[in-house]
């Protein structure tokens, strides 16, 4: 194919992408399922002579398996919570493995029934292949409505994690079948002779394939996080980096699948589960190597490939279906029977799971709407398409007498999978939030929510004043819109005092929220100055969110604690290895004073930040005594800091002076760089003397680096 129709193709997909997107948001119709529909729409035009080079770009296994696959598996588990998602740790076991595999079979030998009853007969090893590669549920369209409804955030960690991980499931399942039924096929194309062993050596396949992608990818997440902190503070290079973890952990998955064999046997690794836990390394490991001041550029960067990717897959699906020989009127009846086959195993697969799950109590129980909403909610998309595609065009069984081959025939049965799940269930994932209040706020939500409300008019009244007295408007526009915005102030906070119930104690929680998001901002801060080092930053930021989350889930209320400086089993290894090589054999101490000196800042902060809040006399707030409960707390918590840190100061000076000049240094270097920043930006001095400039605060700022080893 010539380059330029291609080229000219992926353009105009983009573009036509763009329009979708704006269309999507004026008509709350999700983007997912618009841009099938416009690549539906696309089939007739594409036969027009003038638009025929949209034809020159269709879906192959190499592009959606190398190219789009990785890029969407990456971005979604890169931005998973190891800490929560070990919190729901069985419910996204149970959910990606188990029930996929119930879901799996249920289709596989319900098809095989069902289909002589509409006169379309199917054999098992059809419905087999079908089974396993249609379980795999696509999470884009649903959490992008879980993310604009705003639903727990304990529902979406399930839902991602489980459609992550049952992709992977579902693929190794998907080749264990395919190899296991092509093997078996060879002479006879019986499934059932040798069932015994080919079970036998399914399941050893199958768990070598998980478990194998599994450690292959906390290799090569663990290694690109290394590399990514040897190059700290270069951009490009780290940007550089997650992007080659992301697709080399998929393509060497399936080189040494491909070349790895034992007694006479091919072994795989399991690329997306390798690419899943290798992004989860770098999300949550890694994550704290990057430069701070690259880590929000990286997440707009990856949701930028991700926005592409899907794009492109879901007009081209609607492309897809043009190029089947297979007709839906042809295959209606079993096309029908299939999406109700689908449906009900994906119903079997998750309530007894999920009752089983509930009744053992090992984790916070899974309420009945959401597992409607799981049932309901499961997608189909792209990995699906994937694996039709990887069906041989040669592949058959004994037994199939029909005019089409069977990857087309289970390609056409996918499609319609996908347009059902996509045009149905996915225009009544809202509706169905909305019934069961899914994205109601709770007590403590609504009582931040008046906060909000009081807090930013209270800043668009100031800014008025500010305006007025810059000249900016007149007398008479800033008497209306002072009148306008105080009339607005003191509506929220009528409506709010509510919301602020005394007797469920909100005040005091919303305070405590307020507190602790304060310090944590204040922390983040701190370790983007490098003032705080990457193990001490973990163990305090861990410690906020995890108050921040039990005062939003906890009826009682809870104080903020000033956790003491520990080591757990990890920091003590990695204190031993350092000091049998001879290195950093005082770290200890230094982690010390930066875990207490963090804490006094961060708590000052938080402190400041309340005070000003009980003096700007809030109307919604009337709950005096949590102020005065909340500040003294604060209070005692920043002298207990501050008095670990100054002990730390008189008992190893040695070691804590160097380090507080360091601080000071960097501080000092920060606004070195603002005020350079700043003279060029005006013009005051040359881009020579600029690049001069920086490049001798570039040779300063190497000590301040060493610092967060």
């Amino acid at each position: 194919m010539e380059a330029l129709p291609i080229m000219l193709s992926v353009i105009s997909l983009l573009f036509i992408a763009t329009g979708v997107f704006f269309l999507s948001k004026k008509t709350a119709i999700p983007y997912t399922i618009l841009l099938v529909v416009v690549g539906l729409l696309l089939i007739p035009i594409s036969k027009l002579a003038p638009f025929q080079f949209f034809q020159s770009f269709t879906l192959t296994p190499g592009l959606l398996f190398f190219v789009f696959l990785p890029t969407l598996i990456f971005e979604s588990a890169y931005n998973m919570n190891v800490r929560n998602m070990f919190a729901s740790v069985r419910s996204i076991s149970l959910l990606s493995i188990v029930s996929l595999l119930i879901s799996a079979f249920f289709i596989a030998f319900f098809l095989k029934i069902a289909s002589v009853w509409v006169g379309f007969p199917i054999p098992f090893e059809v419905a087999l292949i079908f089974g396993s590669l249609i379980s795999a549920t696509d999470p884009v369209a649903v959490l992008a409505l879980f993310k604009e409804y705003g639903v727990p955030r304990r529902l979406s960690l399930i839902f991602e994690g489980e459609s992550l991980f049952n992709d992977g499931t579902s693929l190794a399942l998907f080749l264990v079948v395919l190899e296991v039924l092509t093997r078996s096929s060879a002479s006879v194309g019986e499934v059932t002779r040798g069932l015994g062993g080919d079970i036998i050596y399914g399941t050893i396949l199958f768990i070598i394939t998980v478990i194998g992608g599994a450690l292959f990818g906390l290799f090569m997440g663990t290694l690109f996080s290394k590399l990514i902190q040897r190059v700290r503070n270069n951009e490009a290079i780290e940007i550089t980096l997650t992007m080659i973890v992301a697709h080399a952990t998929f393509m060497l998955s399936e080189i040494i699948s491909s070349h790895l064999v034992v007694a006479g046997h091919h072994l795989h690794f399991s690329s997306i589960i390798a690419t899943v836990v290798a992004a989860i390394v770098v999300g949550n490991y890694g994550r704290y190597k990057i430069s701070p001041a690259v880590l929000e550029y990286m997440e707009h960067f990856w949701g930028y490939f991700a926005f592409v990717a899907n794009s492109i897959i879901f007009i081209l699906i609607g492309l897809l279906f043009a190029s089947l020989p297979v007709s839906l009127v042809d295959i209606l009846p079993i096309a029908l029977l299939t999406i109700a086959v689908v449906i009900i195993a994906r119903a079997i697969s998750i309530y007894p799971v999920v009752a089983l799950l509930n009744r053992s109590k090992k984790e916070e129980e899974i309420p009945m709407s959401w597992q409607h909403l799981l049932a309901w909610g499961s997608l189909r998309g792209a990995l699906a398409i994937t694996m039709v595609l990887l069906i041989p065009d040669t592949f058959t069984v004994s037994g199939w007498n029909y005019d089409y081959t069977v990857k087309e025939f289970i390609t056409a049965l996918t499609i319609v999978c996908i347009y059902f799940t996509l045009f149905v269930k996915g225009m009544t994932i809202g509706p169905m939030i909305n019934h069961f209040r899914l994205s109601a706020l709770n007590k403590v939500e609504h009582g931040e929510y008046y906060e909000a409300k009081a807090l930013l008019y209270t800043k668009l009244l100031q800014e008025i004043e500010r305006f007025f007295e810059k000249g900016y408007i007149t007398k008479d526009i800033h008497h209306h819109l002072k009148e306008k915005y105080e009339t607005l102030y003191h509506t929220s906070c009528t409506e709010g005092k509510t919301a602020f119930n005394p007797t469920e104690h909100i005040t005091e929680r919303v305070l405590t929220i307020y507190a602790l998001a304060t310090a944590k901002h204040s922390l983040k801060t701190l370790f983007i100055h490098n003032e705080v080092s990457e193990g001490v930053y973990k163990k305090i930021l861990t410690d906020l969110v995890t108050q921040i989350e039990r005062v939003e889930k906890e009826a009682e209320v809870l104080p903020i604690t000033l956790s003491p400086f520990t080591q757990d089993w990890l920091d003590r290894l990695n204190q031993k290895v350092e000091h049998l090589f001879g290195t950093n054999p005082d770290m200890v101490v230094k982690e010390e004073h930066m875990f207490y000196r963090a804490h006094a800042i961060i708590t000052k902060k938080a402190l400041e930040e309340i005070e000003a809040l009980a003096q700007s006399d809030l109307e919604v707030f009337e709950h005096t005594p949590a102020f005065r409960e909340m500040t003294e707390l604060l209070r005692s918590h920043s002298v207990t800091a501050r008095t670990k840190e100054e002990e730390l100061s008189r008992n190893h000076q040695e070691l804590v002076e160097p380090l507080a000049i360091a601080f000071a240094e960097a501080g000092l270097l920060k606004a070195r760089k603002q005020h350079v920043h700043l003279l060029s930006e005006r013009e005051i001095i040359t881009p020579k003397v600029t690049a001069a400039l920086h490049e001798e605060i570039e040779a300063d700022e190497l000590h301040p680096q060493q610092m967060r080893s």
